[in-house]
């Protein structure tokens, strides 16, 4: 059965640290295809600095092939908040039962496009926002880590390992928190020493000499 893919939705400014974790994961562990989009193919710079092209604009998404949309968080919001085709674009999954993983500030697109009116969330954004800017349901938030509310997942920028792994397991997949814990006691040399197995070795000997002619 072939599985459906994750879409990332981007914009400027947006954090790839918050969600790399998420998306690794999804990527490499769990082979599911990830696919990038935002407004337009234009370079968008991350919040560090990086250039990133989207794989496909908003024209382009057929909600039938994908069964999640992560949203980055935004170290300055406004231009992803006043670009309406963003808030168009997510306007699309109002009252639909579709996984939604948002992280830090991404929270105010959703907020813009109504898709918080009924749901609690939490999101890194200072409270004289939350409590100023009259689209955000206030009243809604709650002032936690992480939080599931049905279809949509929040969370604030430092929990992105628990976001992973609340999103992870949303898709129904098995996950753990120590899948991202990192190096956290002392190892044996045999824990750290890694076999790719007869056939995968095979296949790379055939690659890298494929690859060697080719140059020479």
């Amino acid at each position: 059965m072939k599985h459906k893919k994750i879409a990332v939705m981007i914009y400027p400014h947006f954090s790839m640290q918050e969600i790399s974790t998420l998306t690794d994961a999804l990527a490499i562990w769990y082979n599911r295809e990830v696919e990038v989009f935002a407004s337009n193919k234009e370079i968008i710079n991350t919040e560090d600095g990086f250039q990133v092209i989207a794989h496909k604009t908003f024209e382009e998404f057929d909600l039938s092939n994908y069964d999640c949309l992560i949203l980055p968080g935004i170290i300055n919001p406004l231009l992803a908040l006043f670009d309406e085709d963003n808030i168009r674009f997510l306007k699309q999954f109002k009252d639909k039962d579709f996984l939604i993983a948002s992280i830090s500030s991404s929270p105010i697109l959703l907020a813009k496009a109504g898709l918080l009116d009924n749901k609690e969330f939490t999101l890194g954004l200072w409270q004289e926002i939350n409590e100023w800017a009259d689209f955000i349901p206030d009243s809604n938030i709650l002032h936690k880590p992480i939080h599931r509310d049905q279809n949509i997942i929040t969370a604030i920028g430092f929990a992105f390992k628990e976001f992973a792994v609340e999103t992870i397991k949303g898709l129904g997949l098995d996950c753990s928190i120590d899948m991202f814990d990192g190096a956290i006691r002392e190892y044996t040399e045999d824990e750290l020493t890694f076999y790719m197995g007869e056939e995968n070795f095979e296949k790379f000997k055939g690659d890298y000499k494929m690859k060697d002619k080719n140059l020479n």
